[in-house]
């Protein structure tokens, strides 16, 4: 299971639903995968897009099947590559872009 990190994305909000033992019945069968802190799985599916989208529909496919097998390759090719996310926006840069909720903490009272 793919999780960001909001409070609630945790085992034990499991317990906290459901009788312990339908809980721990549950939780046996899960993997947990939280996505980075300072990110967001949706800028990331976002990222994948926008690189699929450069690599196989910047030309002109014949029919659905050139595409699928495009979009295949290009797909095997980035996964043996393992092509790590490079987040390059962090807290110095959100408190220059978005100084009304980021406030510096020199400036704090």
């Amino acid at each position: 299971m793919v999780l960001d990190n909001l409070n609630t994305h945790r085992m034990a909000s499991l317990y906290e639903t459901f009788p312990a033992a339908e809980a721990r019945r549950i939780v046996k069968r899960l993997e947990f995968h939280h996505t980075p802190k300072h990110a967001s799985w949706l800028n990331m599916a976002e990222t994948e897009f926008s690189a699929l989208s450069r690599a196989c529909l910047k030309g002109r496919n014949p029919d659905a099947d050139a595409l699928q097998r495009a979009i295949t390759a290009y797909e095997t090719r980035r996964n043996a590559a393992r092509i790590p996310i490079n987040w390059r926006f962090g807290t110095d840069d959100a408190r220059i872009k978005l100084h009304r909720f980021y406030p510096c903490p020199s400036n704090v009272d």
